[in-house]
């Protein structure tokens, strides 16, 4: 259990990493009355799923220590 949940963690901020990187890379600003406004257009499903991912590998992880 303490493997596969180190496996699925070590996924999990992989993938957190790149997808975060990429949404922030797909944002966007535009000046309005002299701000910088910042708009999204970013797909964040993939950096929510991996999240999670990272959350259930961190729970299998501790799990597998008792």
């Amino acid at each position: 259990m303490k493997i596969a949940g180190t496996i699925i963690l070590i996924i999990g901020i992989i993938g957190t990493v790149l997808f975060g990187i990429q949404a922030i890379q797909d944002s966007e600003s535009f000046s309005f009355l002299g701000l910088d406004v910042g708009v999204s257009s970013a797909n964040w499903t993939p950096l929510i799923v991996s999240v999670v991912v990272l959350l259930v590998g961190a729970i299998l992880m501790s799990k597998g220590r008792k």
